[in-house]
């Protein structure tokens, strides 16, 4: 007979012991040395047992432990101080504070994304968007920012991999048990738990209570809608992460960000923390928090549509992390306009033209991200530059350059990714404030060459036993017998150079480049000198049989007895292995199709373990090699033989591995030290520390994207959201009158008289009908660049032409262009909206052109 519902019971702690359930409720644990260290301490063998849960560790451990424990002063003085320090972490002054007084900064910020990846324990994240987004929190946290973090609880959170005996791809969704994760439910002021509630089509409603994770000094709200008050569909809207149809994922986006919004409306209730005055969704899942908030103003506050949208936009943030428009979320606008019941006072026809494409009958999530959001950014500035040109066609007549999104690069939370050894070094020569500061990395040069390498041969070694124990329980698993398995024990090799691979597998990442030809890999796992080692890891959609199959050709490659102790493939990648995988590589291998890799993190964490990166030159590695901290992989972007460039990037592949890096590797001096490869190691922490940290990344948001973001909010609701409604008047007046306004006719005049050169001017004047705007509605400007053989204009540059005075009644303006340069030179004039609550000229995407 089997259980119905299962809960762990744990001992009652002694007196002396209360504050070890504070730690624990606190997910700071998580990246804390000292707390992991005290933690293990409590039951060392069941420690383990428990893959480091420790809420999962307190429930098994006994009465009679806990008592001992109490009576242990060493043990009870440790655990004192490390509760003193998390209070004084959660509750002293950081870097935000420390700004917050030299600069109005907001004072709470919602932070929106599908997942987050904090910790093994809380399996709630699939990729690299997850861990970003838990890496954000860790940040904030760490720097003292006031965000609210907001996302779903996944009952099965996303699948655990394993493999068939061929190398097929399995997947296992395990009921997770709320009462068994680090999370507690929110509850209101009279003690019931707190609940949000949706509208659904056919009368229906959707509810979902509110479990709150503690990260660090961020509150992480995640809304679980298996609850009793739902039906047996709603009760199943957070089964699973990015699984069933469409109509699943709409309501899960809908409950992310309608319901979101009420879930952080309830906790600030509860706690009497600032509600935010900055919305920030990290993709377009949670688009519809934007939709919410207008109803909230128009319902709340009585302004009508247009004017709740220019508040709403002011205070919101979009950042895409899309390279296609393969990867965005898009629905059927009958579907999305049925689920619009519980959104009355607001008309359907206004929300869904905020997701209209080229399409007519579909609705695009990032398309409403994007008019929902007066900011918004890619994640690296390749990824930038991708994404202006992907959504240009939402501002016509602009040069792609001019797409009001910006970027941020991704950044990693060193104290999650680096392994303690190399922290140890970094704190001790750069300070205790390197993590949080980013400089001072110049200081890893007093760290002698044997220093570093012995810290990397023991990260390695610890690596290699790792890889060792993997293999054998996934070879169990698929069905291999113990007898079968003795090879495992000596598989890998401590003193071999080790290449790491692991990523998500959709097509463009490329997971079996290295297979385009498999004997020249053979040959590089083999060599007598320079032998080469790879560990591969990541999962594959469960419904892209594609990824399976490029799973299944590496697994089958790698169980070829001649190769299979040189290269595996690991199932059920995760935080828990990625660690020993960033830890322990020498080279970080990252090999997909220029330009559609968003960012890339995972070269960056190993980067902070002294891992040189060895990858095709997109996302953060185009803007960050230098030539010095690894290896760029040419890339044959522009062929339109996919095969072909295959071929070539793979061949490429192969021979930087066989001719520059295993040669540099094992190019052993004094003591059996690598120095040039050291050096490499050395200028990687040097160079790339300060910039890969999530640290640096949050502070970025803060002063580019949160600070403007608040203050234009709070120029929008100031006075009963008299500039919100103004503005609105504005822009229906402006866009209404559009059609009229035209650059009727230009003449210029060279500065010298003759032939133009550089160091002169080129004087302009222009006749402009401005359709019965005025003057101080439009700027009028010059644009000028490099005029390729069409006429096209690049490199452009801009200046604003100024009305000069007339008699006869049109409006003229004038102005001069530097001649800066030589070389075929073009210019035109334009006429743009003019507002100074505008974030951007481009934000109306209106513009008339000569």
């Amino acid at each position: 007979m089997k259980a119905l519902r299962r809960l762990t019971v744990r001992a009652a702690f002694p007196d002396e012991l209360v504050r070890l359930g504070d730690i624990v409720a606190n997910l700071r644990w998580s990246w804390h040395a000292e707390s992991l260290d005290l933690l293990e301490a409590v039951d060392p063998d069941l420690w383990g047992e428990c893959g480091h849960d420790p809420e999962r560790m307190l429930g098994e451990v006994s009465a009679e432990r806990y008592a001992q424990l109490g009576r242990d002063r060493k043990f009870v003085r440790r655990l004192d101080d490390i509760h003193d320090d998390l209070t004084d972490y959660l509750t002293q002054p950081r870097w935000y504070q420390r700004e917050a007084q030299k600069s109005t900064l907001p004072e709470s910020i919602g932070y929106f994304s599908p997942e987050f990846g904090i910790t093994e324990v809380l399996p709630q994240y699939s990729g690299g968007l997850g861990i970003l987004a838990g890496d954000h929190l860790k940040a904030a946290s760490d720097l003292g920012v006031p965000i609210i973090g907001v996302g779903l609880l996944y009952g099965s959170g996303y699948f655990r991999q394993t493999l068939s005996r061929d190398g097929w791809q399995l997947e296992q969704y395990p009921a997770l048990d709320p009462q068994g994760l680090p999370i507690s439910i929110l509850e209101t002021a009279d003690g019931t738990p707190a609940r949000v509630a949706i509208a659904l089509p056919e009368s229906r409603t959707l509810h979902a209570q509110i479990w709150v994770a503690q990260v660090g000094r961020v509150p992480l709200l995640l809304l679980d809608s298996d609850i009793e008050e739902n039906d047996a569909d709603a009760r199943q809207v957070t089964d699973r992460l990015y699984g069933g149809g469409k109509e699943h994922r709409l309501e899960q986006e809908l409950l992310l960000g309608v319901g979101g919004v009420r879930a952080i409306r309830a906790y600030c209730a509860a706690t009497g923390t600032p509600a935010p005055t900055v919305f920030h969704t990290n993709e377009g899942h949670a688009g519809f928090l934007g939709v919410e908030r207008i109803r909230e103003i128009v319902e709340g506050d009585g302004l009508d549509f247009d004017a709740a949208l220019q508040a709403v936009r002011a205070g919101t943030v979009f950042t895409t992390h899309t390279p296609v428009p393969a990867g965005i979320d898009r629905f059927d606008r009958t579907l999305v306009a049925a689920h619009l019941t519980g959104m009355s006072p607001l008309p359907a026809e206004r929300i869904l033209d905020l997701g209209a494409e080229e399409d007519p009958t579909i609705f695009n999530m990032a398309h409403m991200g994007l008019r929902l959001g007066q900011r918004a950014n890619g994640v690296s500035l390749l990824h930038g530059e991708v994404s202006r040109e992907m959504f240009a066609d939402l501002w016509p007549g602009f040069d792609t350059s001019e797409v009001p999104i910006t970027s941020v690069t991704n950044g990693v939370h060193a104290p999650t990714w680096m392994a303690r050894e190399i922290l140890e070094i970094a704190e001790r020569e750069v300070g205790s404030a390197v993590l949080d500061e980013g400089g001072g990395w110049e200081a890893i040069d007093k760290v002698g060459d044997a220093e570093l390498w012995r810290v990397r041969n023991l990260l390695r070694a610890r690596l290699v036993d790792e890889i060792r124990r993997r293999m054998r329980q996934s070879n169990l698993v698929r069905g291999f017998s113990e007898a079968e398995l003795g090879w495992t024990s000596s598989a890998f090799d401590p003193n071999v150079l080790t290449i790491g691979f692991a990523r998500r597998v959709p097509s463009y990442k490329r997971l079996t480049l290295m297979l385009r030809d498999p004997e020249r890999l053979r040959a590089l796992l083999l060599d007598p000198e320079h032998p080469v080692q790879i560990v591969i890891a990541g999962k594959s959609h469960p419904a892209d049989d594609g990824g399976k199959q490029l799973i299944a050709q590496m697994v089958q490659f790698a169980d070829d007895p001649e190769v299979r102790h040189r290269i595996t493939f690991l199932p059920d990648y995760d935080i828990g292995m990625a660690r020993y995988l960033y830890w322990g590589v020498d080279v970080w291998l990252n090999n997909p199709l220029r330009p559609l890799e968003a960012c890339g993190t995972s070269g960056m964490k190993a980067a902070l373990n002294g891992a040189l990166n060895l990858s095709i030159r997109d996302g953060w590695w185009d803007e960050w090699f230098d030539g010095e901290n690894g290896w760029a992989i040419p890339s044959a972007e522009g062929l339109t033989d996919h095969d072909r460039r295959d071929d070539l990037e793979a061949h490429a592949l192969y021979d930087l591995i066989e001719k520059n890096v295993a040669p540099r590797f094992y190019d052993r001096q004094r003591g059996g030290v690598p120095t040039r490869w050291v050096q490499m190691v050395r200028h990687t922490l040097k160079s790339l520390g300060p910039k890969v940290l999530a640290t640096r990344m949050v502070s970025e948001y803060v002063r580019r994207l949160y600070a403007p973001a608040a203050s234009s909010a709070a120029r929008m609701v100031a006075d009963e959201f008299a500039a919100a409604r103004t503005l609105a008047t504005w822009r229906r007046e402006v866009e209404a009158r559009w059609p009229g306004v035209a650059v009727l006719h230009v003449d210029s005049q060279l500065s010298g008289g003759g032939v133009a050169q550089v160091g002169e001017s080129l004087t302009l004047r222009a006749e402009i009908a401005l359709g019965g705007l005025s003057p101080d509605d439009v700027v009028v400007e010059a644009v000028y660049g490099r005029a390729a053989a069409d006429d096209r204009l690049t490199d452009i540059s801009t200046v604003s032409l100024h009305p000069v005075a007339n008699g006869d009644g049109t409006d003229r303006y004038e102005g001069d262009v530097p001649l800066e340069r030589t070389g075929a030179f073009g210019y035109t004039v334009r006429v743009l909206p003019k507002n100074e609550l505008l974030a951007s000229p481009a934000e109306l995407g209106l513009v008339a052109t000569a």
